[in-house]
């Protein structure tokens, strides 16, 4: 499980300082990238920044409590494994872990045993995912855990964005990814323009099998996956 995590990004969000300063130290052991957040409005920031695989939050936080955050991230993303932690086994907190589709529901205090236990869950649900290794051509694949795009099993090296660009749309192959979606990903701060996208996506089409990337006129892109 370590080795996969280490391909992973996880957010934390936890609004007891010391709670969230012992688990990202246990975390930023086994895991590629370890964000945090100190409630639900900052996690919900972080998530758009960041697209993390994994998510493990708190429930009772203060602006923006952890399962009304999960039910926002959950209808705009249906593959991100989601954890909550609570002090409470509350009926109705479980119920509605049941229809947010959460990974776990860890009861407090957190120990390095329910981590792990509620990550390995986690790696075997995406493991399950169809976007683990995605066939762009007949040799050209795009790796979801490495984030690496292979043809003939060659490396293709793409610039940041072009990673950016490539794993949003496998993240959500299944549909359009809209424009808005793609701002956040890739220029949350300084704004996408016509020229910046379009630059974009002709550079990575060098890079790909023809057709693999198809723009949706006036709505957005979707990736197209090979089927032999």
């Amino acid at each position: 499980m370590k080795d996969i995590l280490k391909n992973f990004t996880i957010l934390y969000v936890e609004d007891s300082e010391m709670v969230r300063k012992n688990a990202v130290e246990y975390l930023s052991r086994i895991a590629k990238n370890v964000i945090e957040a100190k409630d639900g409005k900052e996690a919900l920031g972080m998530w758009k920044k960041y697209k993390p695989d994994i998510i493990i939050t708190d429930i009772n936080m203060p602006r923006l409590n952890g399962l009304d955050m999960a039910s926002y991230i959950r209808a705009h993303d249906k593959d991100v494994q989601i954890i909550v932690a609570t002090a409470h086994s509350d009926t109705d907190y479980l119920l509605r872990a049941v229809e947010l589709q959460l990974v776990k529901y860890i009861i407090k205090p957190i120990t390095k045993e329910k981590l792990a236990e509620a990550l390995q869950k986690s790696v075997q649900l995406i493991q399950d995912k169809s976007k683990f290794n995605l066939p762009l051509s007949s040799t050209c694949r795009y790796n979801a855990y490495e984030k690496l795009i292979y043809d003939k099993d060659k490396e293709i090296k793409l610039t940041k964005n072009e990673l950016l660009f490539l794993d949003l749309l496998a993240h959500h192959h299944t549909r359009v990814v809209k424009y808005e979606e793609i701002e956040d990903a890739i220029w949350a701060y300084e704004g996408m323009t016509q020229d910046s996208i379009r630059s974009l996506v002709r550079g990575l089409r060098k890079k790909v099998p023809k057709d693999a990337i198809e723009n949706i006129s006036g709505v957005g892109y979707r990736l197209h996956i090979f089927k032999s």
